[in-house]
């Protein structure tokens, strides 16, 4: 089950649920940066709405330099295994595919605008 602020960033914004690595990996492969949202258990973790409220405006405030999709629950801990981004909810940035960063947990909005300008100043491994 999930949870409707989830299911508006597919109804609402169009972002892809992904539930096959081989569907994350070919997301996070194309041109451009990319983020993965991890929502983790919206039954236990409170802060999953938040992030799932949180991500779509951190977009806007990066003028879309990123686009991002939803980890379905059938991935989502192969994913966070993947790249050690264990804590939910969590945002996993990639550029054509190479792995940049995340952030884990909620943060106060000033820390998301450092770490994502971070990121996604970084290179391409």
């Amino acid at each position: 089950m999930t949870h409707p602020l989830i299911d508006r960033l597919e109804t609402e914004f169009g972002w892809p649920r992904l539930s096959t690595m081989a569907g994350a990996r070919a997301f996070i492969a194309r041109p451009g940066a990319h983020c993965l949202f991890v929502p983790g258990d919206t039954a236990r973790n409170l802060e999953t709405a938040d992030a799932a409220v949180i991500l779509p405006e951190l977009r806007a405030a990066f003028q879309n330099a990123f686009d991002c999709a939803i980890v379905d629950d059938t991935i989502e801990a192969e994913v966070r295994e993947t790249w050690r981004a264990l804590k939910t909810p969590g945002f996993l940035f990639f550029r054509e595919g190479a792995y940049l960063g995340d952030i884990q947990k909620i943060r106060d909005w000033d820390d998301y605008l450092a770490r994502v300008s971070h990121i996604l100043s970084l290179a391409a491994a």
